[in-house]
């Protein structure tokens, strides 16, 4: 597992992908909070970052699905998969392997984003006027949010050798667990238990939970069983080949 990653993280950063997703979110994310009227922190009459964690899923539901689209769509088109599977590698270090590296590129993309905190912290009235403990449970919630989205943009990798339907399919899977199971949820047929229901399956959820700085085991168990869940998924696509 720790060769793959290794060599995953190494063509990340030997590539435009790496730094061109890194470059585009902090950009982005940068630009809107700072310079954009409508979403600039220098707007509101308090020190808080609560725009940065509401555009941030939002930006990487297209950053995730554009790591994870070659991990394995690349390696079927150039035929790199089948000499990969004759090694002594079992399929599940090479999902694993796989998965942490482009889980570690998110951690390396969002690392430069505490400068926000940093900067909000000193520029507070008095410092260090802003909830820690609120940016700190954001900041788990997103962690969180983007390591399904990479397992999630894995398995769809694994379905196909065309990297640009692996993006599409990745970008649209994030998106239905997302928002999905909230829009399910808001038919008036629905209400009560199974509202309730429906929208606890959905990841915007848990990661709306987390962003109030409530850390709930419960919410963190899901992310991870849906992480599991994924990865399992990926592994039952690479087994196919047996058969």
């Amino acid at each position: 597992m720790k060769a793959i990653f290794l060599k995953e993280v190494h063509q990340f950063f030997s590539s435009l992908i790496g730094f061109l997703a890194m470059g585009i979110f902090i950009a982005i994310t940068g630009f809107l909070l700072w310079f954009f009227p409508d979403y600039s922190v220098m707007q509101y009459g308090y020190a808080t970052l609560e725009m940065f964690f509401s555009l941030a899923p939002v930006l990487l539901l297209i950053i995730v699905p554009a790591i994870t689209m070659r991990l394995f769509s690349e390696e079927k088109q150039t035929g790199t998969i089948e000499w990969l599977f004759t090694k002594p590698i079992k399929d599940l270090d090479i999902i694993l392997g796989k998965y942490f590296a482009s889980v570690f590129l998110i951690f390396v993309t969002l690392l430069p984003t505490v400068i926000y905190y940093i900067s909000l912290y000193l520029l507070g009235s008095p410092v260090g006027n802003i909830d820690t403990g609120g940016v700190i449970g954001s900041y788990i919630g997103l962690f969180l949010l983007a390591s399904t989205f990479c397992a999630i943009g894995l398995y769809c990798s694994a379905l196909t050798s065309n990297q640009i339907m692996a993006f599409i399919l990745s970008a649209l899977g994030c998106a239905f667990f997302f928002w999905g199971f909230d829009l399910l949820s808001n038919f008036s047929s629905l209400e009560g238990m199974p509202e309730y229901i429906i929208r606890n399956l959905g990841v915007n959820y848990h990661y709306e939970s987390l962003s109030k700085g409530l850390i709930d085991t419960r919410d963190i168990v899901y992310f991870l069983c849906a992480i599991v869940f994924f990865n399992f998924l990926t592994l039952m696509e690479l087994e196919k080949r047996k058969y």
